[in-house]
């Protein structure tokens, strides 16, 4: 099997190709041969060393990626589920970036007809986030007005039809005019191009009383006002920070951290209290644990997928020998919609 090796944190020259025996699955696991596996954001915070669980639960060297679908090759001791040659797509915590990979069973998902292998292999990552941001902490219902920010990306996009498929009311927040009409693509009427300037303002005449839930995993550029365009009982719900990573350098920039860091609002527990307003916020690679709190998604996950109401109309494709070129690609923050590692050619 090849796999994606980085031994130390560093920039796109870390990722390395290299040559291994092919794993074998333990009880109740799954080999998988992947098809396409997908590029997030966080592999790119794994690979220049900031992403906590990885430090905790693998160290250096370690192979990046959380999701890929691709053909079940064999089953461990116990595991029966899946049979060879079946398409199952899936989530492991990290391990991905590789022609081979062994998932716990009740970590896959058979790949509903209308997929390709390309869209399923980055489908479980954003819409496990979405509906964990989305459903289980922002508590969407029908009626709720709903803020999106980094609606073009892959948890964005994914979050926003999802909304619209609960019956909310969805507003999407973008970063470059030209992502506008992708958003809207996916049935999202009102999207705000924040490059232009005063995001906030255009986002409150759309819900002058407020928004139910605002999803934001920008960080320190976008939070203090996500926060004040909550409503009474409002949600803003965290997964990320992602205005900390610098755009075009794979490398870390520790004057970029503190200064993001230094600017990061701090939410004061009374002004919460007084102003009946929530922030919440959550790492999925921590609650691989809390499987109780994850597996009820997947039967809405699916439906959704099947029906047609998650789409994934956007979908590039890199060779695997190529992972830096999509970090890089993922990293200028130009992209729209999903990128997927793929096996070489023979």
């Amino acid at each position: 099997m090849k796999r994606v090796l980085v031994r130390r944190p560093g920039s796109f020259d870390r990722l390395e190709l290299v040559e291994q025996a092919d794993p074998v699955p333990g009880p109740g696991e799954v080999l998988v041969e992947t098809a396409a596996v997908g590029v997030n954001l966080a592999d790119c915070v794994v690979r220049m060393g900031l992403y906590p669980s990885a430090t905790q639960y693998v160290g250096w060297p370690i192979t990046p990626g959380f999701e890929f679908s691709g053909t079940v090759l064999a089953n461990g001791p116990g595991a029966g589920r899946f049979q060879p040659g079946q398409r199952v797509f899936g989530v492991v915590r990290f391990g991905a970036y590789a022609t081979h990979v062994v998932a716990a069973e009740d970590q896959l998902v058979a790949v509903p007809d209308n997929l390709t292998m390309e869209q399923a292999g980055a489908a479980f990552v954003p819409s496990l986030t979405a509906w964990f941001a989305l459903v289980f902490q922002g508590g969407a219902q029908p009626g709720h007005k709903v803020l999106v920010h980094s609606a073009a990306g892959g948890v964005g996009s994914t979050a926003a039809q999802m909304a619209l498929a609960l019956g909310c009311e969805v507003v999407g927040v973008v970063g470059s005019p030209e992502k506008v009409a992708f958003v809207q693509a996916l049935g999202v009427t009102r999207v705000i191009d924040r490059s232009q300037g005063g995001f906030a303002e255009r986002a409150r005449a759309f819900a002058p009383g407020g928004y139910d839930i605002v999803l934001d995993a920008n960080g320190y550029q976008t939070l203090r006002d996500s926060y004040a365009l909550l409503a009474a009982m409002g949600r803003l719900v965290i997964y990320g920070a992602h205005t900390m990573l610098t755009r075009g350098s794979g490398r870390r920039n520790w004057l970029r951290l503190a200064y993001t860091f230094l600017r990061t609002p701090r939410f004061d527990p009374l002004r919460l209290t007084n102003e009946n307003k929530n922030v919440l916020a959550f790492n999925l690679s921590y609650l691989f644990e809390r499987k109780d709190s994850l597996i009820p998604a997947v039967p809405a996950l699916v439906g959704w997928l099947e029906r047609g109401q998650i789409r994934f109309p956007h979908v590039d494709s890199y060779p695997l020998s190529r992972v830096g070129e999509a970090h890089r690609a993922l990293q200028s923050g130009r992209t729209v919609g999903r990128l997927v590692l793929v096996p070489d050619s023979p």
